[in-house]
Formats: structure tokens, sequence, C-alpha cells
């Protein structure tokens, strides 16, 4: 079943002057949230002048398309190669927005979806919905819709298994793939919540993640709060983490949210605005949704049985910071130094000094000259 719309278990209350007043200030943002990039050219055949100047002008077009079962709300810029660009948790095309503008000025068609769970993207009620196979599937069909034989897939988070698991599946439609902050991890031969840290007084933030309602709970109680204090304490300008304590654990007591810091103001690399739109839309459409990518973690093991050793064909790329989270999980010492065994025309492994979590959002130069000389590469 597809619900199209906020049901009563997906959304947090509504109707309410400050969710009036960040609709307002969303609709303001999506107007102004990217600087304009001038290109002067002839209107091509097909296009009126006045389409012409809205393709080539700095504007974010936004539609809607069916895919998979679902319809999906994208966000693009620019004509030319495809490069669909997939957020991760808890996040929006809206994480992208640095990224639209440059991949257009360079002469390509960057487009940024709500990944299944998000935003103005269906948000089907089964939780057996959220696979990596149906992440894939509507990429698939996004391209389809999009009318593209084939594209470069990027994806940050959990939008970065979607990417390489694309990339390894179907290479004949993704023709390169960027990893950002998470690296290929090929199947590991164990369930992965069976070995994921638990101790009296804290377990793996996925271990907290997979009962349906506690995180939730949490994360909608003050979505600002969830959205200004996670966006801060993953960066790269956070305190440094006690490294003699584990990675990504929540207390049993307290949850996730009341142990990061809510900062009196912000980097400089993200706004109270952009606070505002992330506010906005989790106020709207609630977490379940993206949660319920990390209760398919198992459910994803067992259907990958089969791919069980393969390895991604197509040429990558892999960028991170070097204080992100995810480089400091059990094993990524290992891993990452070794990634062309599992991603054999790996190009180039980029590590961003004081880089925290949030990549493109916290380094957009350094990751949108990365991404545009690998494309060009292609």
């Amino acid at each position: 079943m597809i619900d199209a719309k906020p049901g009563p278990a997906m959304s947090a209350p509504g109707g309410t002057v400050q969710q009036a007043l960040l609709s307002t200030r969303r609709r303001d943002l999506l107007r102004l949230s990217v600087g304009a990039v001038a290109v002067f050219a002839a209107p091509r055949i097909g296009h009126s002048a006045t389409e012409e100047a809205k393709m080539t002008s700095g504007e974010i077009r936004h539609r809607t398309v069916e895919t998979n079962g679902i319809h999906m709300h994208l966000a693009e810029q620019g004509e030319g190669p495809l490069v669909v660009l997939c957020h991760g948790f808890p996040e929006s095309w809206y994480s992208w927005r640095h990224q639209l503008a440059a991949l257009a000025a360079a002469g390509f068609h960057a487009v940024a979806p709500d990944m299944r769970g998000y935003g103005q993207t269906d948000r089907p009620a089964e939780i057996d919905q959220y696979t990596l196979f149906h992440q894939v599937g509507d990429i698939v069909g996004l391209l389809d819709a999009l009318g593209a034989k084939q594209a470069v897939i990027a994806g940050h988070d959990f939008g970065a298994p979607v990417a390489w698991l694309a990339a390894l599946l179907r290479p004949d439609r993704f023709r390169g793939v960027i990893g950002l902050s998470v690296p290929y991890r090929p199947r590991s031969p164990v369930r992965p919540t069976t070995v994921m840290r638990q101790t009296d007084d804290a377990v793996f933030y996925q271990l907290y993640y997979q009962a349906p309602g506690p995180a939730e709970a949490e994360f909608e109680r003050d979505v600002r709060l969830t959205v200004r204090s996670g966006l801060y304490g993953n960066s790269g300008d956070a305190p440094p983490r006690d490294p003699t304590q584990p990675v990504g654990m929540v207390p049993r007591a307290g949850g996730w949210v009341a142990r990061r810091p809510n900062p009196p103001s912000l980097p400089p690399w993200l706004t109270e605005a952009d606070v505002d739109f992330y506010t906005a839309e989790f106020t709207r459409t609630g977490y379940r949704g993206g949660l319920n990518w990390y209760r398919n973690i198992d459910r994803n093991w067992e259907l990958l049985a089969p791919f069980a050793g393969a390895t991604v064909s197509v040429p990558a790329l892999y960028v991170a910071g070097d204080r992100d989270l995810v480089v400091a999980f059990p094993g990524m010492d290992q891993l990452i130094p070794n990634l062309t065994k599992f991603v054999p025309r790996l190009q180039k492994t980029i590590m961003l000094p004081g880089c925290g979590h949030w990549t493109q959002q916290e380094r957009p130069e350094a990751v949108n000259s990365a991404m545009i000389e690998f494309l060009q590469s292609l």
C-alpha cells in the first residue's frame, strides 16, 4: 500500500502557527537556496526563449515522477549527462543544494530526489517496503521516467549504499558511482544486528532505531532541536568525541538527542534558514519513513546473499571527512585503505581534514571540485 500523504502514525501534529511560518520560510528558501548561475546562449530548437532562460538560469526546478510504484519528488538543475544525487538520514534533496548549481554550471543535469520515505516523496506504511532493492528500483525507475539510458549516481550516508548497490547490480544503467561518507561494504558473513555493540547502559544507534516508536517519539518531540543538534553534533565543528569510547552509542536512559550539543550559534556552513527547511519537512512528515530504512538492515543482508563476493565494476570515487563518525566505525580502518579490493576501478579516495559527517554540506567547494573532476574523467 502506498501512502502518498502523511498518515497519523507518520506525521507530527499540524496546523500550528509555527508550521505556517516554517512553511512560508521554506517557500522563500526554495527560491533563494542556490545562487544563480548565468549562462547565455541562443534558445535550443524546441524550447521557447522563456523555457531556455529557465533551464539555463540558476533556478532549481521541482517535479514529481512515478517510479517503482511510488510518486517521487525531485529537484533538478542544468542539462547534459545525468547525475543522480541520493541523500541519507535524516535529510532531503536539500542536502545537495550546493551541488545542483555547481554540476549544472559544469554541463550536467543534476537531479536530487527526496528518497522513499522522505519529503514530498511517497512514504509506504509497511516497513518491508524500504529495502535497498526498493531504493535501487526507485532510482532505476527515475532514470526511465527522465528518459535517460544511463547516469552517474552519487550517495551520502544511507544514500551511499543505494548508490553502491545500484552500480553493482546495474552497471548498464549507472556508468559511475560516487560515495560520500559511507564506503562500499561487502556483505558480512553474519546478520548485521547480531554484532552491533550493546551494553547494560547503551546500544548502537542502529539497534536503537529497530523498534518502531521510541526513536520517532524522541525525534518528533522537538523537531527543531533534533535537526539543529544533529547537524551540529555530527559535524566537524562539534567538540571532538572521546576516542576511548565506542562510537554511535545511544544511552538506554535519555535517548539520542539529549546527549548532543545544541550550540548557541551555528558553524559557517549551516544557517538558521537551513535548519528552518529541515524542521519544516520533518515536522510535516515525521521520521518514520527514514527510520524504516534501518529496520531493513537484516532483511537487506538476507536479500544480498546471492551477491556475496561481487565487486563494483564501474569507475568510482569515495569522499569522506576525517572527523566523520562513520570512518571511526569498527573495521573502517581496514576497509577504507583496501577499498580497491571491492571496488577495482576506484579512482580516488579523498579524506577532507576537519570535516564531519555532512560531507557535501560542510565542504561544498571541495566536494563539488572532486565530483566534477571525476565526472569529466568518464
